[in-house]
């Protein structure tokens, strides 16, 4: 704990340089799988290939990505945009799927419904069916978040500065403490920009809060109308 309390400010600069990685990544991610998941949910033709291969980014270990990833895209090993990248690849790896999949839970009939009122391909997609798979997107997306913190860690291993610096410090210099702290801090960010992104989803889904308000508060009217029904 000494060496904790001694070195607030190293952890609050890792801390720092580890945001800096993960979030561009994860929203990076969201937005570039967002087309490549609507694809895959628009065209069942192109639904194997696309997943297929988005799903194979995934299996490539993080470290040989790390090094390998400059030689393609020019960036120097310890640069930040090189481990954005590769945080971002592995991100629209785990999301196109579940973008995919957000867009099928939709029901048809809505979608039928908005294009009777006269709403074309484009509006019904940002104004319906974006909206209602909303949930299921954030579920995916909190998922990419824990995995990104995570991931970000190994960076350290090639020299860029993140809470995985932590580590390797303290495997070198022999001070527990030191990698402890890298542990829980990890730890923390991860369930830290969790919250933020639940924040976020009750701020622009507020329906969804209020549906499960309503299930809670009326239980028997709920098993009572699935009865009639």
């Amino acid at each position: 704990m000494t060496w904790i309390w001694s070195n607030l400010d190293l952890i609050w600069d890792r801390t720092f340089d580890h945001l800096i990685l993960s979030v561009p990544s994860i929203i990076l991610s969201f937005l570039m799988a967002l087309p490549f998941g609507w694809l895959a949910h628009r065209y069942r033709a192109s639904r194997a290939v696309i997943l297929t291969t988005v799903g194979l980014l995934y299996a490539i270990p993080s470290l040989p990505l790390f090094i390998v990833l400059p030689f393609i895209v020019g960036t120097s090993i310890r640069s930040p945009l090189n481990l954005i990248i590769a945080l971002t690849l592995y991100g629209v790896a785990l999301m196109v799927r579940v973008v995919a999949d957000g867009l099928g839970s939709v029901d048809r009939d809505v979608q039928q419904s908005a294009t009777a009122v006269g709403f074309s391909g484009w509006t019904s997609f940002w104004q319906v069916e974006l909206p209602l798979a909303g949930p299921v997107l954030l579920a995916g997306l909190r998922v990419v978040a824990v995995s990104t913190v995570s991931l970000a860690t190994v960076g350290a291993v090639i020299g860029a500065q993140s809470l995985g610096s932590l580590f390797t410090d303290g495997f070198q210099r022999g001070i527990q403490a030191e990698i402890i702290a890298g542990i829980l801090a990890t730890v923390l960010l991860a369930l830290a920009l969790d919250a933020v992104l639940v924040l976020i989803g009750r701020l622009l889904m507020p329906w969804t809060r209020r549906s499960a308000i309503g299930v809670v508060a009326r239980p028997g009217a709920v098993a009572r109308q699935e009865v009639t029904t």
